[in-house]
């Protein structure tokens, strides 16, 4: 089976960049993990993980050791990573920058917004793993910074927001909101009341807004959602509500080492 995968549009024009979002279908997992299923954190097997995250990155022209991975902790910490990695090194980070080539760097998720970043001219590229605590802690922010760090400039980079949960399906209560808007107070229009219900929150339109306040030149929100979608994407939420556990889908940027 081939194993689709989903590309930004203004990532995708770039040269010498190579990115996609994967979702859960194409790969070796089965049962509750069918079938891309990326996580190395939960009892998949071991051997279908490592050849599900083998067949994404060999499919992007990437070797399978030059697969950066973290422990991703919903912090704001991002980090440089300057060559191939240990095998079984996942340093706690939810965010990851190179200029080097080659290294493909990868974020899990399944309903949290994966950022895939890219400026081509400065040949330097990033990825971030924005749950709600990193986003509204700034790891967006943080991501760009630390790219600048490496020579990018924040007007040339482009800045793509993947599979997440949606406004529609995120569910957050009164409290969450009056929290968000006391730390952020012009986040008021990424907090809503359907049909006057309980409080939702829009986290890719959240994200999107602290991406251009730092001064990221394109911002493409490919707009998928992870819950509405359950069979296309791992979405924690979903699986909840179902009474059982989710996988993790991988996205991957890296630049070409030609």
């Amino acid at each position: 089976m081939s194993i689709p995968f989903e590309q930004s549009r203004a990532l995708g024009r770039l040269p010498g960049i190579r990115h996609g979002f994967f979702g859960r279908r194409g790969g070796n997992s089965t049962g509750l993990f069918a079938s891309l299923n990326a996580s190395e954190s939960n009892d998949d097997k071991p051997a279908n993980v490592a050849q599900n995250r083998a067949d994404i990155v060999g499919l992007l022209g990437f070797a399978p050791d030059c697969l950066v991975g973290l422990k991703q902790v919903h912090s704001v910490t991002v980090l440089e990573v300057t060559r191939r990695p240990d095998a079984y090194s996942r340093p706690e980070a939810d965010a990851v920058v190179t200029r080097v080539a080659g290294l493909a760097l990868g974020i899990l998720t399944a309903d949290c917004t994966p950022i895939l970043f890219a400026d081509a001219e400065a040949g330097v590229v990033g990825a971030a793993h924005a749950g709600w605590k990193g986003a509204v802690g700034g790891i967006a922010e943080a991501t760009v910074a630390a790219m600048v760090d490496l020579g990018a400039d924040p007007n040339r980079i482009v800045a793509a927001i993947g599979p997440t949960i949606s406004l529609a399906n995120y569910e957050v209560g009164p409290e969450f909101a009056a929290n968000l808007l006391y730390d952020h107070r012009d986040a008021a229009n990424r907090i809503a009341r359907p049909h006057g219900g309980r409080e939702h929150f829009d986290l890719p339109g959240f994200v999107f807004d602290h991406l251009m306040a730092a001064g990221v030149g394109v911002v493409d929100d490919l707009k998928l959602c992870t819950y509405a979608e359950p069979k296309k994407y791992y979405s924690h939420r979903f699986a909840t509500h179902q009474g059982t556990i989710a996988g993790r889908q991988l996205s991957v940027i890296g630049l070409t080492s030609t």
